[in-house]
């Protein structure tokens, strides 16, 4: 799931933005402001896949804010401009803006947005992870996760090199952000089901490639165990004994 953020004080506007992702079912809402402090902070801390902008004299100057968040972070979010004319257009062309949406906004046209950037850019949108711990940001790339265990308000991200690296946020916040290859199969452990080597329903664990880890999981989470068992069978030549 890609997280997405909006700068804009009309409400309609960030509504309207809203509603139509909702539909999606692969994008999650952090919210919305007008103040550029708070716009940045939030950017840097939360690495939003993609940023709604409103060009029209929300905040100062937002072609320089752009330029200026490029200083930090080395994968910017898509840029989406917002506006009541097309007088910015080229500009936000030439300030790397993704995309360019007139108001009022119309669905078809943010539908068309989104599935563009979705189909143009899903490393962006699907393989990173932020990990934030006071100033210090840190980038995950998903497919080197091998899973997240929950330790009181904290997460461990255990990883394929054996390191493991703790995020000051819980289990839950991360199960919304993940790709959907990770999947909750206990209270406190989320796996990337990409590196299950086997699962036995007997002992109720899985068994996790590129460690020495026998994940468990519990009957709360049985559905998604027997549909990840599912898929990775479909994918694999079956032997029955």
């Amino acid at each position: 799931m890609s997280n997405y953020y909006i700068i804009e004080n009309d409400p309609d506007s960030v509504k309207h933005i809203k509603n139509v992702l909702a539909k999606f079912g692969d994008f999650n809402f952090i919210g919305n402001t007008s103040d550029t402090s708070i716009a940045m902070n939030t950017i840097l801390e939360e690495n939003p896949a993609i940023v709604f902008l409103s060009v029209d004299n929300v905040i100062d100057n937002p072609f320089r804010f752009v330029k200026d968040l490029s200083l930090y972070i080395d994968t910017p979010p898509l840029f989406v401009a917002i506006s009541i004319t097309k007088n910015k257009a080229y500009k936000a062309i030439k300030n790397n803006f993704y995309d360019y949406l007139l108001k009022p906004l119309r669905e078809l046209e943010l539908r068309k947005s989104m599935l563009k950037a979705e189909k143009s850019n899903s490393s962006k949108l699907k393989d990173k992870v932020c990990i934030k711990s006071y100033n210090d940001y840190k980038y995950l790339d998903t497919n080197e996760i091998l899973f997240l265990k929950a330790d009181n308000n904290t997460t461990d991200f255990h990883m394929k090199d054996g390191s493991v690296i703790c995020a000051y946020k819980t289990l839950k916040t991360f199960e919304n952000l993940l790709p959907s290859k990770f999947l909750r199969i206990h209270k406190s452990y989320i796996i990337n089901s990409s590196y299950v080597s086997g699962i036995n329903y007997g002992k109720l664990l899985c068994t996790i490639d590129k460690s020495t880890f026998n994940i468990p999981f519990t009957k709360t989470y049985i559905d998604n165990v027997k549909d990840m068992n599912e898929k990775l069978s479909k994918s694999s030549h079956v032997s029955l004994n």
